[in-house]
């Protein structure tokens, strides 16, 4: 909407300045455009204390994972994700479990939690990272066509070094050894000199490495 970007005060000066160029003959569609702004506005001051209650359930969220408190984290989860469908938050929560069931091997449990989280991400770079994580799944089960699958749907440009890093064991996985080594290659050009994986990424270039020659 045209009046997104205005304060009250500025609106107010916008319509009174619109009713003295056009005249009161449209003074029936202003009094319906100030119901929808008002509508809008009660609609973006919902959707604020709606995301503020959701921060607050993740914050507890966070504290109860942290305690060692999963019976607890899981109602949290259960409660954001009834009450919070839309929230980027319940996201993250959701996401959180899935790394939860991830590392106690439940990784159906895992893989249906990140569809969740995936199908109710409305920003992009949320759900490419969404994405990332199915890919992780689909590893750790040992399938490198679906992690590929799953690497394929995240846009190019986000996630570039992890995402490569993924794609290059998958391959190795499906015994693409040329194709993995230009993956791990491509990552260690992204990644920054900082970056804390990249001595384990040159690791699995140095392996791929030795492999080539003992196959040779």
């Amino acid at each position: 909407m045209a009046f997104d970007a205005y304060d009250d005060y500025e609106q107010s000066e916008l319509v009174l300045k619109w009713l003295r160029e056009n005249g009161m003959s449209i003074i029936v569609g202003i009094v319906i455009g100030l119901v929808g702004i008002f509508g809008w506005q009660q609609w973006r001051s919902h959707q604020a204390r709606s995301q503020g209650e959701a921060a607050e359930i993740y914050q507890q969220l966070q504290t109860a994972l942290a305690s060692g408190k999963t019976s607890a984290a899981d109602q949290l989860v259960d409660k954001m994700m009834k009450d919070f469908e839309k929230s980027s938050f319940t996201v993250f929560a959701v996401s959180d479990r899935a790394r939860q069931q991830l590392e106690a091997n439940q990784l159906d449990k895992a893989e249906a939690s990140l569809q969740w989280a995936a199908s109710h991400a409305g920003d992009e770079v949320l759900k490419s990272l969404t994405e990332l994580r199915i890919a992780r799944v689909e590893l750790a089960r040992g399938n490198g066509a679906a992690t590929l699958t799953a690497l394929d749907r995240i846009p190019a440009g986000q996630y570039q070094g992890l995402s490569q890093e993924l794609r290059g064991d998958a391959l190795v996985k499906l015994g693409r050894i040329d194709e993995a080594r230009k993956a791990y290659q491509g990552a260690l050009s992204i990644l920054t000199e900082a970056a804390p994986q990249r001595a384990a990424l040159q690791m699995k270039l140095d392996d791929l490495a030795a492999a080539g020659k003992q196959g040779a």
